[in-house]
């Protein structure tokens, strides 16, 4: 099924005019009409891309809160994405009470949410799309990675139920991340099997341990209007540090500028006048390339989840690069438009559009396919576990009210003095009396490596933990920030200080009032092992225990560290 710019805007017109209004002025759907507003969105020049990312198989609508902590140190500090709240509004230009406030913010989310509706959904976004595609007939579909990776039926199809809504989407390209904790065979299964001559499978930088030959491909080249354009894939490049490396024993990877640039080289030299890379490096690593790789028009980037209204314009040798950002968990849907004349990009337009799904209708070929796909574990996902009286978040630096309700479990079911949960961004959000359901519960841990741990661990190892992972956060230069953010710590009270040198950042660790002692043994909870052969009961278990116990879920007191040398940071609202 295919739109004309007409036809849709005559779904949209009948959207708004039938039993879509919600109570609020700015809601677009409220108003006659309004929906054009939004989404009608001009096509501009003779080049385009669709990008979305990080959707963490989140094929239903749902509701997430962006961050109130995006800490930016060195060059970074209050460069975008590392800017929060109120500073956002004002450095996009963006009304304070809109929708578009809402979605690109934390600000009042509770009742934001509430008049708004939830966001995103494979169905809602392939309407999009269409729409986009009605006056972009030739515009490529992008798919920045962690696809395969974030839900029970993800987890549970082994990716099937995303790789086939993917091509359902359409999506002509995708670079990975997450995708590779399913396993190399795995991951070649679905290539072969499912992507051949449909979908491109690109990474420049991954390649084999044993010679360094390249594992997937590397670009693909294809004509627009008569313009050959380039797409070069980026995947994850920490891959092995930040997941088990056991998953994909005979690849390497790593950010390989001098390869990018050869790859930027080669398909300029193939004709291409417009050269365009799908990321996963997170939006200060793919900042940090562009000013180092010449010749690439835009990065369409991915990993860190952070909804950028604009691109980021990095000057470089050759003249400039665009680096995007498009958000996560199918919120966003990022639009960019090239005009190429004369052998190369003369100017462009870029929009990142929000996915409401109260004002796009859902597309009903790709509702017909969730709700087939998710029929036979509907009852189960749909159970309830507790009640949340409060509200359930993960995104942010530091711990989240979600995170925070994760190592409460883990403290309790383990009977440990405290507890680390990794610095995940993934995960929706739950409003205050919501059910948790199991779904809602397996959007926080559905991961391939879920075991739960209990350990012995000295006051000077817990030290070199948390040092070890503050470094990957807040290391001045981008390249060496390999992961998530900080470790969630439950029952541990610490000082950071984000801009101290490596191995100086945490101090004043305590511990029920007391100093953790360094030749001291605690006990310490945790899960999603990246050792191979770790054993211990799945994460999921361990919080349905907790549930059986605690059927209301009381608001969090989220334990976050005591910040030094942060005052004024833009990155940092609400603490």
């Amino acid at each position: 099924m295919s739109f004309s710019r007409r036809e849709f805007m005559q779904v949209l017109a009948v959207a708004s005019a039938g039993g879509m209004a919600l109570n609020h002025k700015d809601v677009l759907a409220g108003k006659a009409g309004a929906g054009q507003a939004m989404y009608d969105l001009p096509k501009f020049g003779n080049v385009s891309f669709l990008h979305f990312t990080d959707c963490h198989a989140q094929l239903m609508p749902i509701h997430f809160r962006e961050p109130n902590v995006n800490l930016g140190v060195a060059e970074a500090v209050g460069r975008p994405p590392h800017i929060v709240g109120e500073g956002l509004l004002k450095h996009f230009k963006i009304r304070p009470g809109t929708p578009e406030a809402h979605a690109f913010t934390y600000l009042n989310f509770e009742q934001a949410a509430k008049t708004y509706g939830k966001v995103g959904g494979f169905a809602h976004m392939a309407t999009l799309i269409k729409m986009m595609k009605a006056s972009r007939p030739y515009a490529m579909l992008l798919d920045g990675g962690d696809t395969w990776q974030g839900s029970a039926t993800a987890l549970w199809t082994d990716g099937q139920d995303m790789v086939d809504a993917c091509k359902m989407l359409g999506v002509d390209a995708m670079s990975p991340h997450w995708e590779f904790t399913l396993g190399e065979a795995r991951v070649q299964e679905i290539i072969k099997k499912d992507f051949a001559g449909k979908l491109d499978f690109l990474a420049q930088n991954v390649k084999t341990n044993d010679f360094g030959d390249p594992v997937f491909k590397p670009y693909v080249i294809k004509e627009m209007n008569g313009v050959p354009v380039a797409v070069i894939g980026q995947a994850f490049p920490y891959t092995p540090i930040a997941n088990p490396s056991h998953m994909v024993p005979n690849w390497t990877f790593g950010i390989q500028d001098d390869n990018m640039q050869k790859m930027v080289d080669e398909v300029r030299a193939k004709g291409a006048q417009a050269v365009v890379v799908i990321s996963h490096n997170g939006m200060d690593v793919d900042i940090k390339m562009a000013s180092r790789v010449t010749g690439i028009d835009a990065i369409l980037g991915g990993h860190t989840h952070d909804g950028m209204p604009a691109p980021f314009v990095v000057k470089n040798a050759s003249g400039q690069t665009l680096v995007t950002n498009a958000g996560s968990n199918s919120k966003f849907l990022g639009v960019l438009d090239f005009d190429v004349r004369g052998g190369k990009v003369q100017d462009f337009r870029y929009k990142l559009l929000p996915i409401f799904a109260n004002l796009l209708p859902a597309d009903a070929e790709m509702q017909t396919y969730i709700t087939q796909v998710r029929a036979p574990y509907k009852a189960k996902l749909d159970e309830e576990l507790a009640i949340s009286e409060g509200l359930l978040y993960r995104r942010g630096n530091f711990n989240g009210s979600w995170d925070q309700l994760i190592v409460d479990a883990l403290m309790e079911v383990k009977g440990a003095d405290m507890a680390f949960s990794p610095g995940f961004r993934w995960g929706t959000t739950i409003l205050p009396g919501q059910a948790i359901t199991r779904e809602l519960m397996m959007d926080q841990v559905a991961i391939t490596y879920p075991s739960s741990s209990l350990n012995d661990m000295t006051g000077e190892t817990i030290k070199t933990v948390l040092e070890d992972v503050c470094d990957n956060l807040f290391n001045p230069d981008p390249y060496y920030q390999q992961g998530g953010d900080m470790v969630r710590v439950g029952g541990l009270a610490y000082t950071c200080d984000p801009k101290a040198d490596s191995g100086k950042r945490i101090s004043n660790m305590m511990l029920k009032g007391k100093a953790i002692e360094a030749d001291k043994t605690y006990k310490v909870a945790g899960w999603a092992p990246v050792a191979k052969g770790a054993t211990g009961e799945p994460i999921w278990d361990v919080m349905e225990a907790y549930f059986k116990n605690h059927k209301t879920i009381a608001p969090r007191t989220i334990n976050t560290p005591k910040l030094v040398g942060m005052a004024g940071n833009p990155g940092m609202a609400g603490m």
